[in-house]
């Protein structure tokens, strides 16, 4: 059996499978990492911790607590899924769906103050699980093989 040098023509460098050149796939990575951040801290923080900014914000949603701390989980979940490589556009798909439960919430409880947000971030999520589509088909392929 013989080795391949990683440098040789012959090894495929993770990226070129992808589609994307190099420079490409870190850069969708690095948004990944970005979108991560913003949807862990100041996204589910609040949230999750029960900060008044937040619970004034769902009182006036009017579905209780519950359904706070559950977008807090769900948003959280993405956000890991994000930096989870077989994850990564599954998570920004599920994401563009609770962003746009938050464009309809901005929409019609806020009065569209700031629905502008959601859109900007699906936008990016959508980059993001376009980018990572062969990891999304990869994920479905194993969750199709999977013994029963």
């Amino acid at each position: 059996m013989s080795r391949t040098h990683p440098a040789s023509p012959t090894t495929a460098h993770p990226a070129t499978t992808t589609g994307l050149s190099r420079r490409a796939d870190l850069s969708v990575w690095v948004l990944q990492i970005l979108l991560a951040l913003f949807m862990a801290v100041p996204s589910a923080g609040p949230k999750l911790v029960g900060h008044s900014s937040a619970t004034a914000a769902f009182d006036q949603i009017g579905l209780g607590d519950w359904f706070m701390y559950f977008v807090g989980a769900l948003e959280l979940a993405g956000a890991i899924g994000l930096v989870v490589p077989l994850l990564s556009g599954a998570a920004a798909l599920a994401l563009i769906g609770l962003m746009a439960g938050a464009f309809a919430t901005q929409l019609i409880v806020f009065d569209g103050r700031n629905a502008l947000t959601p859109v900007i971030l699906a936008v990016l999520f959508a980059v993001v699980a376009w980018a990572r589509r062969h990891r999304t088909a990869e994920l479905l392929a194993l969750l199709r093989h999977r013994p029963a």
